[in-house]
């Protein structure tokens, strides 16, 4: 958590102060690309407040309304921000690129553009690189997509998308910038603004699908599970792990249940001494299980866990 905190304030001050500069810049220059990226930063700016209100509210503790506290505070806003990408971003650049399209304007000032393009470059990169070391940290020896889909962190991966979508989008406006003024192609301009739209629209799309996931409950993997039901079984009085239910609360959170055959003949104060054993060991074995439910189930009525 602490590394998503350092990720997000790095991300958060480099885009308020694009914002502010590509606004200022696309209302000298007439520049709709410009203000698309205005728009695009002032968007992440916004998405890095929503996700430290997720990081902070994930860790208000239980309560009578929530037992297993606040995780899930992370997914939603986490969810929330691909939103905000999706219609504020994407929509509103699309829509100023179409307007400048229908009526192309020139460029009042380019070199304004090109410099503001140039220190934009320079302070996403830098949040890009931080956000990339950071997450780069954590994946591991999974491929960069591995680590995305598997990660049960938002906050890390929404902050690396955002920048490198921003450094993307970024090259579109210098790009079509240069060409608009060098064969004055003002509907270069508009165009600029539709492609960092539709950019922002597909980072949001794969944001979206990831954060909902999380959202509506994403549990262990099949590796993690055969090696809690390798571990359960090594107690003398458990038969067979009948089944493996989980669901991550939080990142470093994980609510479990298991329906385990004992073995025949075990009075009641047995079972429940092996029930408080298993549960110990699953929790000291692995870390992030926070909650363990044990219910105990004859073999004849329970499918096994594939």
């Amino acid at each position: 958590m602490a590394a998503s905190n350092k990720t997000i304030y790095s991300a958060l001050a480099a885009n308020l102060l694009i914002a502010v500069t590509k606004f200022i810049a696309g209302a000298i220059s007439n520049s709709a690309a410009m203000l698309a990226e205005g728009i695009h930063s002032l968007v992440d700016t916004v998405n890095e407040l929503l996700l430290l209100l997720g990081l902070h509210q994930s860790k208000k503790e239980p309560d009578v309304y929530h037992p297993f506290g606040y995780g899930k505070e992370l997914y939603f806003w986490s969810f929330i921000v691909s939103i905000l990408i999706f219609g504020l971003g994407g929509g509103v650049s699309i829509y100023q690129g179409i307007v400048h399209i229908i009526k192309p304007e020139p460029l009042a000032s380019p070199t304004l553009i090109y410099i503001v393009i140039g220190l934009s470059i320079t302070f996403e990169g830098t949040s890009f690189i931080i956000a990339a070391k950071e997450f780069n940290k954590s994946r591991g020896n999974q491929t960069w997509w591995q680590a995305v889909v598997k990660s049960k962190d938002p906050s890390s991966f929404l902050v690396l998308f955002e920048d490198s979508a921003a450094v993307i989008g970024l090259f579109i406006v210098l790009i079509c910038t240069f060409f608009n003024y060098k064969y004055h192609l003002p509907v270069l301009d508009g165009i600029a603004s539709v492609l960092v739209g539709l950019l922002l629209i597909a980072v949001s799309s794969i944001l979206a699908r990831e954060s909902r996931s999380l959202l509506m409950g994403e549990g262990l993997t099949r590796e993690t599970k055969v090696k809690i039901s390798k571990l359960v079984e090594k107690d003398e009085t458990v038969t067979k792990v009948m089944h493996i239910l989980s669901t991550y609360q939080a990142p470093e959170e994980v609510i479990l249940m298991l329906i385990v055959a004992f073995e025949e003949n075990l009075n009641t104060q047995v079972i429940n001494e092996a029930i408080d054993r298993i549960r110990e060991n699953v929790k000291q074995e692995f870390k992030l299980v926070r909650f363990v439910m044990v219910q105990p189930e004859t073999i004849h009525h329970t499918t096994f866990m594939e």
